[in-house]
């Protein structure tokens, strides 16, 4: 974190003011009815605790605590979940009780909190961007229309890849992989690209969306002391403002753009244009939605912001753990290629979305990776609307709730071998991640479940499948796969510590 000695020295004398007048106010006494958990300091109560991969924290304290435990994270109290029982009552049972947001205080970067559908509490505005999101982009009718698109998508990706095979030039498959859902997503949202596989071109979109990816997942010190949260003490929200501002910037001229051609043909009464100009893209259809109601501009342009940075970086390294477990483990590799190559033996076309279901191997790799890897280990923070009792336990009004899906995916009381990639076992029963099956629920569950579950999956199987089926791959400087970094880093998304390069081996 990055203070000066007068900024500590402030922060500190104001914490222990603020501490003081809250323990006058409350008597000092801990609510004894709250779900056990450790010992909590002064001021800054459990912190010390997380350490840099809070997940693995977290898990190792739930062995001694409980799979439902509390925790003081700075004046925030903090339930935390970690066993797939627990989450069910959280997420089913007690669905509407805990489905109102914790809302970051990265969110305050262009007042995206006051109208984001990722952290808006439960009504009308929420509901009424949930339906347009689903009608728009994420129903199935939707997504099936949208299959050309992806397709085309994949198609340029292979089409880059196998241009680096003539050099045996490594690239880096997160980056790739970052590159084509955003891709997919600006072509979806608004009929144009807006990432290049070049490095070298214009990648002004591709750029500040990294950028607000990056300052989102910094721990922040006002997350445990709201308090704070106006004076923004380490500058995350001024800085993230920059690039917001750029992002907004990029969709207001798109917008515009679209505008002044829709007014252009209805000056011009050239009814045929404007009629195939319209409903080919989800921007067409927000600005119908918007003439017809009280959806406006800045909805729009909030709701490709959440899109955006909650669409790219959790498919993009989701994808990247799912190529670096089957380099890291080939024999699995290879029982993957086998089973798309065996299926696509008398095809002459390429792999196709409806080739899916009969590919219940790479199903099952994406399952275990999911599991293994989740790419928002914590998900995304819920928080209780009232108090509600849990396992005799209460939770109060405002807590914040963290469910370790990482803790989960690693419970050997859930899984065998929980350490081990091992896709088979996915293959012995019927476990899903649809929200259904609590023992692997990396979108969620309930009615704050992510949106973009099926897209996501999709885009994943597709992507993963053919370049499995095109390439062989094989690691830089003639690493061997035993050989590979596996460890993570905690952020807004669970990444590689250090990035997957792979030279791609044309089959």
């Amino acid at each position: 974190m990055e203070y000066d000695y007068l900024t500590l020295t402030f922060l500190f004398s104001f914490l222990v003011t603020y501490y003081a007048i809250t323990i006058t106010i409350s008597g000092g006494r801990r609510n004894s009815r709250l779900p056990p958990g450790p010992y909590r300091l002064p001021i800054i109560g459990n912190l010390l605790h997380l350490g840099n991969k809070p997940h693995h924290s977290l898990a190792k304290l739930s062995k001694r605590y409980g799979p439902l435990m509390s925790l003081k994270l700075g004046t925030r109290t903090t339930i935390v979940v970690s066993s797939p029982d627990i989450a069910k009552e959280f997420f089913q049972t007690h669905d509407h009780s805990f489905s109102s947001r914790s809302v970051p205080n990265a969110t305050r970067i262009v007042d995206h909190n006051r109208y984001s559908i990722v952290f808006l509490p439960v009504g009308d505005q929420w509901r009424r961007l949930r339906r347009l999101s689903k009608e728009y982009i994420f129903s199935m009718q939707r997504l099936d229309a949208s299959e050309p698109l992806r397709q085309k998508k994949v198609k340029e990706l292979i089409d880059h890849v196998n241009r680096c095979c003539t050099s045996e030039k490594a690239v880096k498959i997160g980056g790739l992989a970052f590159t084509t859902s955003l891709n997919v997503l600006s072509n979806l949202m608004f009929s144009r690209d807006c990432a290049q596989y070049d490095s070298l071109s214009s990648q002004e979109f591709k750029d500040n969306v990294w950028a607000l990816l990056e300052i989102a997942g910094k721990p922040n010190i006002a997350d445990f002391f709201p308090v704070l949260k106006s004076f923004d003490p380490q500058g995350l929200v001024h800085r993230g403002n920059v690039y917001g501002k750029k992002l907004m910037t990029i969709f207001d001229r798109i917008i515009d753009q679209r505008l002044q051609a829709r007014l252009t043909s209805m000056t011009n009464n050239d009814e045929a244009r404007l009629t195939s100009m319209t409903n080919n893209d989800v921007l067409d259809l927000l600005l119908n939605q918007m003439d017809e109601s009280s959806f406006n501009r800045n909805d729009i342009r909030h709701l490709f912001y959440a899109l955006f940075i909650a669409g790219t970086d959790t498919t993009s390294s989701t994808l990247e753990w799912a190529m670096t477990e089957l380099i890291h483990n080939p024999n699995k590799l290879e029982t993957a290629r086998a089973e798309i190559i065996k299926l696509m033996k008398h095809k002459k076309s390429t792999l196709q979305e409806f080739d899916l279901t009969q590919l219940p191997y790479l199903q099952a790799v994406i399952k275990e990776t999911f599991r293994l890897h989740p790419p928002v280990p914590l998900l995304v923070p819920h928080q209780a609307i009232r108090d509600v009792e849990i396992q005799g336990f209460m939770v109060p009004k405002n807590a914040q709730i963290l469910c370790n899906v990482w803790a989960m995916g690693r419970d050997p009381k859930v899984w065998s071998q929980p350490e081990t990639f091992r896709p088979e076992r996915f293959l012995e029963g019927n476990i899903d991640y649809k929200g259904q099956d609590f023992e692997l629920i990396p979108f969620g569950a309930g009615r704050r479940m992510c949106p973009g579950l099926n897209m996501a999956h999709r885009m994943l199987h597709i992507t993963l499948g053919s370049l499995i089926q095109k390439f062989d791959w094989k690691l830089e400087e003639n690493i061997k796969a035993k050989d590979m970094d596996m460890t993570e880093k905690f952020g807004l998304t669970l990444q590689k510590t250090v990035p997957l390069k792979a030279i791609p081996l044309k089959l």
